[in-house]
């Protein structure tokens, strides 16, 4: 896995920190909507990140990544590593700030999310995945430009960031959740979430034979994904492996993870569609999934992380057609 530089500042994401970054990120956007929503006769709760500015809860931890930065380091520039929501997150937040972002992006990214990078201004880095290691790529980059890495989820500022939904949630439920299920990619938005509401249970959502989160916490350290796993239809779900900093967080604090099969999260886009009228791309379909799947248990405090929507045209109504 890709190490940062020693350069790169070391710490552990806190709880302040996850709290300073709701204060940031409520001064430039309103909170994302918490829907109710009936589930096997339970009335729960939906926490609408889809309808964010770029259609995904990373630009919470993109805005306290950047914003946090020097003006020295921001005349450096940014480099992410992303298949899409996270690369609009970071170049969301780098053209609000004048900042210079370089995005590097597997070749077989949604169209939608390539376009949807570039048109906020921000470079765009091919590589060719899985035979290209993506960290290798940026790493190379940050050594020509002496850019400053915003890892999508192992980055201390970018946990807290994502935590700032946690602190939407209790404030908008007047209490912490009971639960808390989220889709889970490197494991970022379910440690940030983990600090944001320290009384709620926290569980991780993967895709079937892509539990690196779930598989590390129950082996009590970082596990890699090898190379026999199996295709997903959830692109932002597909890190090799989460990080010590994640584990960290996670340890003592989540639930044991949960896994969604391509066809449980069609059924939950379907379900988003045409009982709460939202677009929801596969990973962030991926706790709802596991909800109508019966693999959560469900009151009327727990909470379902949609976490986002950028799909495309073509795609999304052949799944909700049921011609996929």
């Amino acid at each position: 896995m890709f190490r940062e530089s020693p350069s790169e500042p070391q710490r552990a994401p806190t709880r302040e920190g996850v709290l300073r970054a709701a204060a940031k990120v409520a001064a430039i956007l309103p909170p994302t909507p918490l829907l109710p929503v009936e589930i096997g006769g339970v009335r729960v709760w939906a926490k609408a990140e889809n309808l964010q500015p770029i259609g995904a809860f990373k630009i919470r931890g993109g805005w306290h990544r950047l914003t946090d930065m020097t003006p020295e380091e921001r005349a450096r520039g940014v480099v992410a590593v992303s298949s899409g929501n996270h690369a609009q997150g970071i170049a969301w937040a780098a053209r609000k700030l004048g900042m210079k972002a370089t995005i590097v992006m597997p070749h077989n990214a949604p169209q939608v999310k390539l376009d949807a990078t570039r048109a906020l201004g921000a470079e765009v880095v091919i590589y060719e995945r899985p035979r290209e290691d993506r960290d290798e790529v940026a790493a190379r980059l940050i050594e020509e430009r002496g850019a400053i890495l915003a890892h999508a989820f192992g980055d201390p500022w970018v946990i807290e960031g994502q935590g700032s939904a946690g602190v939407e949630i209790a404030e908008q439920l007047g209490r912490e959740p009971s639960r808390i299920a989220a889709p889970c990619g490197g494991g970022g938005l379910v440690a940030g979430i983990s600090l944001a509401c320290p009384s709620s249970a926290v569980v991780p959502v993967e895709p079937e034979g892509w539990d690196k989160v779930g598989r590390a916490l129950a082996a009590g350290e970082v596990v890699q994904i090898g190379s026999d796993a199996p295709s997903t239809i959830c692109d932002s779900l597909q890190p090799l492996a989460t990080r010590q900093i994640n584990l960290d967080v996670l340890a003592g604090r989540s639930e044991p993870g949960v896994t969604v099969t391509d066809a449980e999260v069609r059924a939950a886009q379907r379900f988003a569609f045409s009982k709460m009228k939202l677009v929801v791309e596969p990973g962030g379909a991926a706790a709802l999934a596991a909800a109508l799947a019966g693999k959560i248990e469900l009151d009327e405090h727990t909470v379902i992380m949609l976490t986002g929507g950028n799909t495309d045209a073509q795609s999304f109504a052949a799944t909700i057609t049921g011609s996929d």
